[in-house]
This record gives C-alpha cells, structure tokens and sequence, in this order.
C-alpha cells in the first residue's frame, strides 16, 4: 500500500541557508506521525513546502498518488491536505460561528464565494465541530476575546471544517495552558479516530508526542536524523545528543 503522504528527498534553501536537505518522510493514512527537532531544524520549512507555501528545489511530494510538488496551496488544499499554524491565523473580529462558515468549502473563489449564503448542513456543521472542540458555549463571541488556547481550538475546528483528510499542526499545544493540553490531545486522537483524519504534528512537548504519536521523525540541521516507533526515537543516540538531552 502506498503512502497517503510521500516526501521524496526534498530538499529547499533560501540564497545561501540550507533549510531542507534530502528529506524523505511517509504517512500512511489513518496514521498520527509526529515531527520533532531542535528550532532551526527545517520542521517548518518542510510543512511549507507540503502545502504549498514555497517551491522545493529538488525531490518530490505526493498526496494520494498524485504529484503536488508543483501546485499551488489552493489546489493542494481542495485535496484534502491543510495545515495549522504556530501563530493561531483565525478572523479575530468575527464571531467563533462566521469563523467556522468562513472555513467551509466554497464553490468559487474570490469574496463573492466567501460572503455567499451558508446552507443549513454548513451551519449545522459548524456548531457541531464548536461542541467537539468544547467552544459551542462561546460559538457567538468575538474570536479574538478568546484565550490564546481556545482560539487554537478554534483554528482546528476550522480546519476540520473543511473535512481534510491529511492535516499538518503546527505546535499545536505552544502557548496553552497546561490543564488544556490534555483536553486538545484527547481531541487530536478522537479526530483521528472519529473522523478518519491523518495527522502531522510538529511538537516540542515531548510528553504529547510521545504519547499521540504512533511513529517519529526527528531533524537536526535540515536534515532527517531518525524515525521510528516513540519508544525507538526516546532511546536513540542521536536523537538524544541533537535534541531530548537539551529539552
């Protein structure tokens, strides 16, 4: 069975900075896959190039069997593949509802496909992924009054909302309070489970990704250092010398 997600020997420099070099990762679908290493590994820039947000400059990157290296982030994101951000990116002057209608699948482009009338299935649709995520109470406040965590919440309901069927987070417990991070895992694994979506995550808690992930990739200097089952990535040298002894 091939790879939902299959990055080829990607590699990707911005002038003369090496971010990306022959990195080759897999993600079977229905997996949960952790991505793991140092700040300035590459893990960002690789998300980037995923989706879109930058060409590579050698390898190649399908999704489903298809090549998506060339395309461009609306195309890649009608496939089914979106990702989350560090920096939570929501319309913070709307209300947590016209978020999630916002999010939804438009047929069309531009702004007059944005502020076209919401179908009742899309509304019902939202509040509840709202009442997933634990935001229903809240889904008619300002989502930029929100706490840092709940508007997190928030992004990834959005992206659900748009039924993906490979999504890429970005930190997603960065910046939330602790007693809310056990209640987004429980989310991630259910969404995984419930919804049939593949997830990975980029994550520096590694009490998180030891226990979401299912298998690990770790970078170190751009390039791929190890990958395998947590209990393989907690024991391994090199990951341990790069990374874990310094967290």
């Amino acid at each position: 069975m091939s790879a939902l997600l299959d990055v080829r020997a990607v590699g990707k420099a911005f002038g003369g900075v090496v971010a990306n070099r022959g990195i080759s990762v897999q993600v079977e679908e229905g997996e949960i896959v952790g991505l793991i290493g140092p700040n300035g590994s590459g893990k960002t820039t690789l998300f980037n190039s995923i989706v879109g947000h930058h060409p590579i400059d050698e390898g190649e990157i399908y999704f489903d069997n298809g090549r998506i290296d060339k395309l461009g982030v609306p195309e890649i994101a009608r496939l089914g593949l979106l990702r989350t951000f560090q920096q939570t990116r929501i319309y913070g002057g709307m209300t947590c509802v016209q978020n999630m209608l916002i999010s939804a699948p438009q047929q069309g482009l531009g702004v007059a496909a944005m502020l076209a009338p919401h179908t009742r299935a899309e509304e019902e649709r939202a509040g509840e992924l709202l009442d997933f995520v634990g935001l229903y109470e809240k889904r008619h406040l300002i989502a930029g009054d929100l706490s840092f965590g709940q508007q997190k919440l928030l992004e990834f309901s959005m992206a659900l909302m748009n039924g993906p069927r490979l999504l890429l987070l970005d930190e997603p417990t960065a910046g939330i309070n602790p007693t809310l991070i056990n209640g987004l895992m429980d989310r991630l694994q259910r969404a995984n489970a419930e919804f049939g979506i593949t997830l990975l995550v980029i994550e520096h808690n590694m009490r998180v990704i030891m226990n979401l992930a299912q298998r690990i990739y770790c970078l170190a200097h751009g390039e791929l250092l190890a990958e395998g089952a947590p209990s393989e990535i907690r024991e391994d040298r090199r990951v341990i010398d790069a990374y874990l002894g310094a967290t």
